[in-house]
Protein backbone atom coordinates (compact mmCIF):
# COMPACT_ATOMS: atom_id res chain seq x y z
CA UNK A 1 0.00 0.00 0.00
CA UNK A 2 3.37 2.07 0.27
CA UNK A 3 2.29 2.52 -3.71
CA UNK A 4 -0.69 4.64 -3.06
CA UNK A 5 2.10 7.20 -2.95
CA UNK A 6 3.25 6.98 -6.22
CA UNK A 7 0.11 6.44 -7.90
CA UNK A 8 -2.26 3.65 -6.14
CA UNK A 9 -1.18 0.13 -8.55
CA UNK A 10 -0.19 -1.97 -6.07
CA UNK A 11 -2.30 -4.97 -5.37
CA UNK A 12 -4.00 -3.84 -2.35
CA UNK A 13 -4.55 -0.23 -3.96
CA UNK A 14 -5.83 -2.25 -7.17
CA UNK A 15 -8.33 -4.16 -5.14
CA UNK A 16 -9.62 -1.67 -3.29
CA UNK A 17 -10.60 0.78 -6.29
CA UNK A 18 -12.19 -2.12 -7.99
CA UNK A 19 -14.81 -3.34 -5.23
CA UNK A 20 -15.27 0.32 -4.05
CA UNK A 21 -15.99 1.03 -7.93
CA UNK A 22 -18.59 -2.09 -8.16
CA UNK A 23 -20.13 -1.64 -5.01
CA UNK A 24 -20.85 1.78 -5.13
CA UNK A 25 -22.05 1.47 -9.14
CA UNK A 26 -23.82 -1.98 -8.58
CA UNK A 27 -24.71 -1.61 -4.79
CA UNK A 28 -27.56 0.67 -5.37
CA UNK A 29 -30.53 -1.40 -5.57
CA UNK A 30 -30.70 -0.73 -1.20
CA UNK A 31 -33.41 0.61 0.45
CA UNK A 32 -33.53 3.16 2.95
CA UNK A 33 -35.16 1.06 6.01
CA UNK A 34 -38.34 0.29 8.36
CA UNK A 35 -39.86 3.39 7.95
CA UNK A 36 -41.73 6.06 5.75
CA UNK A 37 -40.94 9.87 4.84
CA UNK A 38 -41.62 10.77 8.46
CA UNK A 39 -39.56 7.88 10.31
CA UNK A 40 -42.44 5.87 11.35
CA UNK A 41 -43.75 2.31 10.93
CA UNK A 42 -45.09 2.25 7.25
CA UNK A 43 -47.24 -0.31 8.04
CA UNK A 44 -47.77 -4.27 8.44
CA UNK A 45 -45.08 -6.95 6.26
CA UNK A 46 -48.11 -8.83 5.10
CA UNK A 47 -49.65 -5.99 3.71
CA UNK A 48 -46.62 -4.46 2.17
CA UNK A 49 -46.02 -8.01 0.83
CA UNK A 50 -49.13 -8.52 -0.66
CA UNK A 51 -48.98 -5.00 -3.00
CA UNK A 52 -45.40 -5.97 -3.92
CA UNK A 53 -46.67 -9.36 -5.61
CA UNK A 54 -49.33 -7.44 -7.13
CA UNK A 55 -47.21 -5.12 -9.03
CA UNK A 56 -45.65 -5.36 -11.81
CA UNK A 57 -41.84 -6.43 -12.32
CA UNK A 58 -40.66 -2.84 -13.29
CA UNK A 59 -43.09 -1.25 -10.73
CA UNK A 60 -41.71 -3.30 -8.29
CA UNK A 61 -38.09 -1.99 -8.91
CA UNK A 62 -38.94 1.49 -9.85
CA UNK A 63 -40.93 1.60 -6.17
CA UNK A 64 -37.76 0.14 -4.45
CA UNK A 65 -35.74 2.05 -6.05
CA UNK A 66 -37.96 5.15 -4.51
CA UNK A 67 -37.71 4.59 -0.88
CA UNK A 68 -33.37 4.55 -1.53
CA UNK A 69 -33.95 8.56 -1.92
CA UNK A 70 -34.58 8.35 2.19
CA UNK A 71 -31.28 6.26 2.81
CA UNK A 72 -29.25 7.39 5.48
CA UNK A 73 -26.86 4.63 6.57
CA UNK A 74 -26.67 0.53 5.83
CA UNK A 75 -24.51 -1.97 6.19
CA UNK A 76 -23.23 -4.54 3.32
CA UNK A 77 -21.01 -7.50 2.57
CA UNK A 78 -20.22 -8.19 -0.52
CA UNK A 79 -18.11 -10.92 -2.68
CA UNK A 80 -17.64 -11.36 -6.47
CA UNK A 81 -15.13 -11.04 -9.52
CA UNK A 82 -14.05 -7.75 -11.37
CA UNK A 83 -12.13 -7.76 -15.16
CA UNK A 84 -8.86 -6.39 -13.12
CA UNK A 85 -9.04 -8.29 -9.78
CA UNK A 86 -10.08 -11.06 -9.75
CA UNK A 87 -11.80 -12.63 -6.84
CA UNK A 88 -12.64 -10.14 -4.11
CA UNK A 89 -14.76 -9.94 -0.62
CA UNK A 90 -15.36 -7.50 2.22
CA UNK A 91 -17.92 -5.54 4.23
CA UNK A 92 -18.72 -2.25 4.53
CA UNK A 93 -21.06 0.56 6.51
CA UNK A 94 -22.03 4.38 5.36
CA UNK A 95 -23.71 6.91 6.49
CA UNK A 96 -24.82 9.81 4.52
CA UNK A 97 -25.60 12.12 7.23
CA UNK A 98 -23.18 12.98 7.26
CA UNK A 99 -20.84 11.19 5.24
CA UNK A 100 -18.89 8.61 6.94
CA UNK A 101 -17.72 5.28 5.40
CA UNK A 102 -15.88 1.89 7.09
CA UNK A 103 -14.87 -0.56 4.30
CA UNK A 104 -12.65 -3.75 4.34
CA UNK A 105 -11.69 -5.83 1.40
CA UNK A 106 -9.77 -8.45 0.24
CA UNK A 107 -8.54 -9.77 -2.90
CA UNK A 108 -8.98 -13.81 -2.70
CA UNK A 109 -6.16 -15.91 -2.70
CA UNK A 110 -3.61 -12.80 -3.62
CA UNK A 111 -1.70 -12.54 0.05
CA UNK A 112 -2.13 -10.45 2.83
CA UNK A 113 -0.78 -7.63 1.16
CA UNK A 114 -4.02 -7.61 -0.86
CA UNK A 115 -6.32 -6.63 1.86
CA UNK A 116 -6.71 -2.96 2.72
CA UNK A 117 -9.11 -0.90 5.23
CA UNK A 118 -10.92 2.53 3.67
CA UNK A 119 -11.91 5.06 5.88
CA UNK A 120 -14.03 8.39 5.13
CA UNK A 121 -15.31 10.93 7.59
CA UNK A 122 -14.91 15.02 7.98
CA UNK A 123 -13.81 15.31 4.02
CA UNK A 124 -10.81 12.45 4.58
CA UNK A 125 -10.33 9.64 2.63
CA UNK A 126 -7.79 7.17 5.19
CA UNK A 127 -6.28 3.73 3.79
CA UNK A 128 -4.33 1.40 5.94
CA UNK A 129 -1.34 0.35 4.45
CA UNK A 130 -0.43 -2.51 7.06
CA UNK A 131 3.29 -3.36 7.62
CA UNK A 132 4.13 -2.12 3.70
CA UNK A 133 3.15 0.88 4.52
CA UNK A 134 4.96 1.64 7.47
CA UNK A 135 8.51 0.64 6.28
CA UNK A 136 8.46 3.78 4.07
CA UNK A 137 6.37 5.92 6.23
CA UNK A 138 8.38 6.39 9.37
CA UNK A 139 6.38 3.30 11.29
CA UNK A 140 3.36 4.97 9.95
CA UNK A 141 0.33 2.73 8.53
CA UNK A 142 -2.65 4.77 7.77
CA UNK A 143 -2.30 7.02 4.83
CA UNK A 144 -4.64 10.31 4.56
CA UNK A 145 -6.55 12.23 1.69
CA UNK A 146 -8.03 15.34 2.29
CA UNK A 147 -10.23 15.42 -0.64
CA UNK A 148 -11.36 18.89 -0.17
CA UNK A 149 -7.88 20.23 0.25
CA UNK A 150 -6.35 18.01 -2.72
CA UNK A 151 -9.13 18.72 -5.42
CA UNK A 152 -10.48 15.96 -7.35
CA UNK A 153 -7.38 15.48 -9.74
CA UNK A 154 -4.43 14.67 -7.61
CA UNK A 155 -6.72 12.53 -5.05
CA UNK A 156 -7.65 10.62 -7.91
CA UNK A 157 -4.08 10.64 -8.96
CA UNK A 158 -3.43 9.42 -5.76
CA UNK A 159 -5.92 6.90 -4.56
CA UNK A 160 -6.39 5.29 -7.46
CA UNK A 161 -9.08 7.38 -9.30
CA UNK A 162 -12.21 5.02 -8.52
CA UNK A 163 -11.80 5.51 -4.52
CA UNK A 164 -11.97 9.59 -4.49
CA UNK A 165 -14.47 9.26 -7.49
CA UNK A 166 -16.95 6.66 -5.95
CA UNK A 167 -16.22 6.83 -2.04
CA UNK A 168 -18.90 9.87 -1.48
CA UNK A 169 -21.46 8.48 -4.17
CA UNK A 170 -24.82 7.23 -2.28
CA UNK A 171 -24.53 3.69 -4.22
CA UNK A 172 -28.67 3.86 -3.56
CA UNK A 173 -28.53 5.85 -6.72
CA UNK A 174 -27.82 3.06 -9.81
CA UNK A 175 -31.31 1.24 -8.44
CA UNK A 176 -33.72 2.56 -10.97
CA UNK A 177 -31.24 1.55 -13.80
CA UNK A 178 -32.70 -2.09 -13.62
CA UNK A 179 -36.45 -0.99 -14.12
CA UNK A 180 -35.64 0.37 -17.46
CA UNK A 181 -34.55 -3.18 -18.56
CA UNK A 182 -37.00 -4.15 -21.50
CA UNK A 183 -36.86 -8.05 -20.19
CA UNK A 184 -37.22 -7.09 -16.44
CA UNK A 185 -39.08 -9.99 -14.67
CA UNK A 186 -40.14 -11.40 -11.09
CA UNK A 187 -38.33 -14.60 -10.80
CA UNK A 188 -39.34 -16.31 -7.16
CA UNK A 189 -39.74 -15.91 -4.30
CA UNK A 190 -36.28 -16.11 -2.17
CA UNK A 191 -35.24 -16.24 1.70
CA UNK A 192 -32.03 -14.36 2.49
CA UNK A 193 -30.61 -14.27 6.12
CA UNK A 194 -33.49 -15.02 7.46
CA UNK A 195 -35.78 -12.42 5.40
CA UNK A 196 -37.78 -13.58 2.81
CA UNK A 197 -37.87 -11.86 -0.43
CA UNK A 198 -39.11 -12.00 -4.07
CA UNK A 199 -35.89 -12.05 -6.47
CA UNK A 200 -36.41 -10.28 -9.83
CA UNK A 201 -34.06 -9.74 -12.70
CA UNK A 202 -33.26 -8.09 -16.14
CA UNK A 203 -30.56 -7.12 -18.46
CA UNK A 204 -29.79 -3.63 -20.06
CA UNK A 205 -27.37 -2.18 -22.00
CA UNK A 206 -25.58 0.63 -21.70
CA UNK A 207 -26.89 2.94 -24.50
CA UNK A 208 -30.63 2.13 -22.32
CA UNK A 209 -29.22 3.53 -18.95
CA UNK A 210 -27.76 6.57 -20.65
CA UNK A 211 -31.11 7.18 -22.74
CA UNK A 212 -32.90 7.03 -19.03
CA UNK A 213 -30.79 10.05 -17.56
CA UNK A 214 -32.68 12.60 -19.85
CA UNK A 215 -35.33 12.95 -17.47
CA UNK A 216 -33.17 13.57 -14.44
CA UNK A 217 -31.46 17.11 -13.03
CA UNK A 218 -27.88 18.07 -14.05
CA UNK A 219 -26.72 17.18 -11.01
CA UNK A 220 -27.84 13.50 -11.20
CA UNK A 221 -27.00 12.98 -14.90
CA UNK A 222 -23.38 14.28 -14.29
CA UNK A 223 -22.71 11.80 -11.08
CA UNK A 224 -24.11 8.48 -13.30
CA UNK A 225 -23.02 9.74 -16.52
CA UNK A 226 -19.64 8.71 -14.41
CA UNK A 227 -20.27 5.73 -13.42
CA UNK A 228 -21.71 4.55 -16.66
CA UNK A 229 -18.06 5.31 -17.58
CA UNK A 230 -16.43 2.99 -15.43
CA UNK A 231 -18.33 0.43 -17.26
CA UNK A 232 -17.42 1.68 -20.32
CA UNK A 233 -13.52 1.45 -18.69
CA UNK A 234 -14.27 -2.17 -18.15
CA UNK A 235 -15.21 -2.83 -22.04
CA UNK A 236 -18.78 -3.69 -20.74
CA UNK A 237 -22.01 -3.09 -22.79
CA UNK A 238 -24.38 -4.83 -21.49
CA UNK A 239 -25.48 -5.91 -17.81
CA UNK A 240 -27.42 -8.20 -16.01
CA UNK A 241 -29.04 -7.57 -12.94
CA UNK A 242 -30.92 -9.57 -10.06
CA UNK A 243 -32.58 -7.66 -7.60
CA UNK A 244 -33.95 -9.16 -4.15
CA UNK A 245 -36.72 -7.24 -2.51
CA UNK A 246 -37.84 -7.80 1.18
CA UNK A 247 -41.36 -7.83 1.77
CA UNK A 248 -41.18 -4.03 3.35
CA UNK A 249 -39.94 -2.69 -0.27
CA UNK A 250 -36.27 -2.68 0.53
CA UNK A 251 -33.58 -4.34 -1.69
CA UNK A 252 -31.95 -7.08 0.62
CA UNK A 253 -29.58 -7.66 -2.26
CA UNK A 254 -28.39 -6.95 -5.54
CA UNK A 255 -26.13 -8.70 -8.31
CA UNK A 256 -24.60 -7.42 -11.47
CA UNK A 257 -22.64 -9.16 -14.46
CA UNK A 258 -21.30 -8.34 -17.50
CA UNK A 259 -18.37 -9.40 -19.58
CA UNK A 260 -15.68 -6.93 -20.30
CA UNK A 261 -12.60 -6.69 -22.42
CA UNK A 262 -10.13 -7.82 -19.53
CA UNK A 263 -13.08 -10.38 -18.14
CA UNK A 264 -16.17 -11.06 -16.37
CA UNK A 265 -18.27 -8.54 -13.72
CA UNK A 266 -19.65 -10.27 -11.51
CA UNK A 267 -20.71 -8.71 -7.93
CA UNK A 268 -23.49 -9.77 -4.87
CA UNK A 269 -24.22 -7.17 -2.32
CA UNK A 270 -26.26 -8.14 0.36
CA UNK A 271 -27.60 -4.96 2.67
CA UNK A 272 -28.31 -5.51 6.59
CA UNK A 273 -29.12 -2.60 9.54
CA UNK A 274 -30.76 -0.05 7.28
CA UNK A 275 -30.82 3.40 8.47
CA UNK A 276 -29.49 2.22 12.22
CA UNK A 277 -26.19 4.18 13.63
CA UNK A 278 -22.75 3.89 11.41
CA UNK A 279 -19.84 5.34 13.79
CA UNK A 280 -16.57 5.59 11.96
CA UNK A 281 -13.26 6.70 13.66
CA UNK A 282 -10.26 8.89 12.81
CA UNK A 283 -7.52 6.48 12.82
CA UNK A 284 -4.54 7.74 15.75
CA UNK A 285 -3.03 10.86 14.42
CA UNK A 286 0.67 9.30 15.58
CA UNK A 287 -0.29 6.42 13.01
CA UNK A 288 -1.07 8.89 10.17
CA UNK A 289 0.79 10.06 7.46
CA UNK A 290 -0.81 13.06 5.95
CA UNK A 291 0.04 13.48 2.24
CA UNK A 292 -1.94 16.88 1.57
CA UNK A 293 1.57 18.17 0.56
CA UNK A 294 2.60 15.40 -1.44
CA UNK A 295 0.03 15.49 -3.29
CA UNK A 296 -0.54 19.35 -3.85
CA UNK A 297 2.97 18.96 -5.25
CA UNK A 298 2.00 16.05 -7.74
CA UNK A 299 -1.11 18.70 -8.94
CA UNK A 300 1.62 21.54 -9.48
Amino acid sequence: MAMVVHGGHGKGARAAGAVLTAVLLCGGAVGCGSSGADGKPEGKAGEKSSEQVRMAPAAAVRAAAKKSEKLTSFRYRMSGRTPEDGRIEGEAAMSTKPLAVSMKMRAVGQGADAAVEIRMLDGAMYLDGGKEAAAGLDGKTWLKLDLGALGEKAAGALAGGSLSRQADKNPAEESAFLSGADDVKRVGEETIDGVRTTHYRGTISLGQMRASLKDEDAATRERREKNLKAYEGMGIDRLSMDMWIDQDGHTKRFRVRGEGDKGPLDMTITFSALNEPVTVKTPPANQTMDLSELARGAEG
